[in-house]
């Protein structure tokens, strides 16, 4: 191979990587192509989506009222961010109905031992907990018990005008109905 074809095919094997890099980041960047759940958390609401259309928004959910974090500590009163997945359904909950999330997730547990909160030996009992039941635990240094439900019998204004979960969102009876006829377990969730 000639010297000038030797550069051609490099510059054409760079070209095709770097289409290839711009195309997996693009894909890491759309949404689900099927249901899932959006959760705006400056604008408080959560969204349906199916692919890139929009199905519904539930207006003034309610969030933690410890804020908004990227690493969810228990009893911290926060809600984590992160890419998540409902992965169980509780029609029986004093809340109404409850959809909870696969918080803690892994990277979520990596985070914590990076911080220092999560040290070798808690961490590997997590992770020989995950293997052994299929999800991290919900009751070490991170919490657990995370989810979408109503308010139950609560205050309908207490709801309207507060953030005052230990870290669930919330909304109202009626809505956690109408979110409960468009997800299921396995259903993708992006709290942002």
């Amino acid at each position: 191979m000639t010297p000038r074809r030797c550069r051609q095919t490099i510059a054409g094997a760079l070209a095709a990587l770097m289409l290839l890099a711009a195309l997996t980041g693009a894909a890491a960047a759309m949404p689900y192509p099927e249901t899932w759940i959006r959760v705006d958390t400056e604008a408080s609401v959560a969204e349906i989506r199916h692919g890139e259309r929009l199905v519904t928004v539930l207006e003034h959910v309610a969030f933690g009222r410890g804020g908004i974090s990227d690493l969810h500590i228990r009893g911290d009163n926060t809600t984590p961010t992160g890419r998540f997945r409902i992965n169980r359904i509780n029609r029986d909950s004093r809340f109404h109905l409850f959809f909870a999330i696969n918080y803690p997730t892994v990277e979520h547990l990596d985070a914590a031992r990076r911080d220092g909160i999560v040290g070798h030996e808690e961490y590997t009992r997590a992770l020989d907990h995950a293997g052994e039941r299929g999800y991290l635990p919900q009751d070490g240094p991170l919490g657990g018990h995370i989810g979408f439900h109503g308010i139950g019998d609560g205050d309908p204004a207490i709801h309207e005008d507060f953030h005052w979960t230990e870290g669930c969102i919330a909304m109202t009876n009626e809505q956690i109905e109408q979110f409960d006829e468009f997800v299921e377990i396995g259903t993708p969730v992006v709290i942002e």
